[in-house]
């Protein structure tokens, strides 16, 4: 036997040293610079791709208005609205990021459906998750709004079959339901304690696995009606991964994302601002960053939701280390595009001390190529729908903004608020004097400029309904001055007061709002007038609202203690009315004054 050459023994002597110190460095790759580590394609480490959304609400269209663009900030400090959204360039952009990925996911933090345009609201989502099936959604979480319609329609969306009332929408066609599981880690039977859905799941190729934890915010029973969650329990956010994380740990799976449908406020609305200046997790804050701050180290990276905003943070973990936490806005707009370094030695993800993993979010733009299943989905779901989305109900003489809008008192809101007093102020309706609507229930604008054939100006029934997608009964109760004044007190005070929720008022109902103060206090007592004439606290007031909110959602306890209810037509009705009753070709609506709160900063 030939002796071995000495520079054949020194590069295995090497070889063989360079074994031992990766593997004393195992525990220390944690804080490893991920170049370090990576030996090549089939080396130690690997680049998994990990490109989420959220919040889509059942947008397969371009979003119409202020709705259908993202805000990008320019160099000189100025800002620039770009048009982003649609299915069909989602569906585009996702695949063309894909390519040359070996491992990559596709994930999402929630509110897939509900809340939904009519073309996918009018068949209870169908076309939206077949839509995320064609484009290979590996996982999301639930959201607040799959609860929307309750636990059997959410399984529905999961297992597949017809709607139990309405059937099948198409001839000879069974809804197969997603492909993907929905994740609910946090949600359980309140009798028996079981998970309804899956509380994660364990991605796969080629060696590598990631786990996902999937769950919506525990609050989920604060802006959902009483009916969609009857029977269910929302657990806490940070036990939940926790304890789901440590049970990944146990079987192997060290490497693990979370899906959570909660999210956090950027300093600025820009989608490319950096919220880690001055330094890590600076620039936003929200129920997020606390969660962030108490999640156990063991997960890598959060993917977030419901606050429909864009951000790429990073938040220490309670260990101090970096850890990137996501959201990318709503209704399609953006995606994000997140490296994870798979160190298959540690099976773990490699977190250096820098911003890591690496995180970007980019614009759906409508320059590019649409995929072409995403239009013949859409052509044959609006076909079925034109019959009823076409029809006019109303016309309008420039956009009115809800959803777009970003003053407290939103010119839609006040012509919801209108149409919902008008139709409950009769005495055999309710005889409501004032009428409150809650701001996250203004699902969009109304846009002067023509979605369809229908011409500018027309307001069909189908954008009528994607303001209103609800359908929630309406309420009419009697309260007392003093909870009137309550209510109005507690946009700003209580759970609301980190993020006030200002109610749309009904004309006539007026109050000053002033920032420069703290709490409840920002709403003075003596402002609060209905027709010029104070509101007394000891006289009772005839208010009207949607089920939800007069349920005491969205943090408005006070409308829950209100006396002797009558129910009335559901809001999208009472707003299809209004704009038919005041508005024709020849005298369109025009946007109103907004100008009933006085807003003193």
């Amino acid at each position: 036997m030939h002796a071995t050459p000495p520079r054949k023994r020194l590069a295995r002597r090497l070889t063989a040293t360079a074994a031992a110190l990766a593997a004393t460095a195992g525990v220390l790759a944690t804080a490893a610079p991920a170049d370090a580590l990576s030996y090549g394609r089939t080396g130690r480490t690997v680049d998994v791709q990990l490109l989420s959304f959220n919040d889509l609400h059942g947008n397969l269209e371009p979003p119409q208005g202020s709705s259908g663009t993202v805000t990008e900030a320019q160099p000189d400090g100025t800002t620039k609205a770009i048009p982003a959204g649609g299915i069909e360039y989602l569906a585009n952009s996702l695949r063309s990021a894909r390519k040359g990925h070996e491992y990559s996911i596709t994930a999402a933090a929630g509110d897939m459906v509900g809340a939904s345009p009519l073309m996918t609201g009018l068949f209870h989502d169908e076309p939206t998750i077949e839509a995320l099936n064609r484009i290979k959604l590996d996982a999301t979480s639930v959201g607040n709004h799959e609860f929307d319609e309750g636990r059997a329609e959410l399984l529905r969306m999961q297992k597949g079959g017809c709607h139990p009332k309405e059937g099948c929408f198409e001839k000879g066609k069974t809804f197969k339901g997603a492909d993907f599981p929905y994740l609910a880690a946090n949600v359980t039977d309140e009798k028996s304690g079981k998970q309804i859905l899956k509380p994660y799941t364990v991605w796969k190729h080629k060696g590598v696995k990631i786990g996902i934890i999937g769950l919506t915010l525990e609050g989920t029973p604060d802006v959902v009606t009483a009916e969609g969650v009857k029977g269910l329990k929302f657990a806490d956010e940070v036990e939940t991964i926790n304890k789901y994380a440590k049970e990944l740990d146990r079987q192997g799976v060290k490497s693990i994302v979370t899906l959570i449908h909660e999210g956090g406020m950027p300093a600025s609305g820009a989608y490319n601002y950096d919220c880690d200046t001055p330094g890590a997790g600076a620039g936003i804050s929200g129920a997020i960053v606390d969660i962030a701050k108490k999640v156990t180290p063991k997960v890598d990276a959060l993917v977030t939701g419901h606050t429909h905003q864009a951000y790429a943070c990073t938040i220490p973990d309670p260990s101090g280390a970096p850890r990137t936490v996501t959201s990318a806005a709503s209704f399609g707009r953006v995606f994000t595009d997140t490296t994870l370094t798979y160190d298959r030695r540690t099976k773990d993800i490699v977190r250096t001390t820098v911003k890591s993993p690496s995180a970007k979010n980019h614009v759906v733009n409508r320059e590019q190529p649409k995929a072409a299943d995403m239009t013949k989905l859409i052509d044959r779901w609006k076909t079925l729908a034109a019959p009823v989305a076409n029809k006019p109900v109303g016309y309008i003489t420039a956009d009115i903004n809800g959803r777009g809008s970003e003053a407290y008192e939103k010119p839609l809101g006040d012509v919801i608020a209108d149409a919902q007093l008008e139709a409950l102020s009769p005495a055999d309706k309710g005889g409501a004097q004032i009428a409150f609507m809650n701001p996250g229930g203004i699902r969009s604008d109304l846009a002067f400029k023509a979605s369809g054939g229908e011409g500018d100006g027309v307001v069909t029934y189908g954008e009528a309904f994607t303001v209103q997608p609800f359908t929630n009964m309406m309420q009419t109760k009697t309260l007392t001055g003093a909870q009137v004044i309550a209510a109005l007190q507690q946009q700003v005070s209580g759970p609301n007061e980190a993020q006030p929720k200002i109610l749309q008022i009904s004309k006539g109902l007026t109050y000053t709002l002033d920032l420069t103060k703290k709490g409840a206090d920002r709403v003075p007592a003596a402002s609060v007038k209905l027709n010029g004439t104070a509101v007394d606290p000891a006289k009772s007031y005839r208010v009207a609202g949607n089920e939800f909110l007069m349920g005491g959602g969205d943090g408005f306890p006070a409308f829950k203690e209100g006396t002797d209810k009558r129910v009335g037509a559901s809001d999208l009705d009472v707003f299809n009315a209004y704009l038919t009753a005041h508005s024709s070709k020849g005298a369109p609506l025009a946007p109103p004054a907004a100008d009933r709160i006085t807003v003193v900063k």
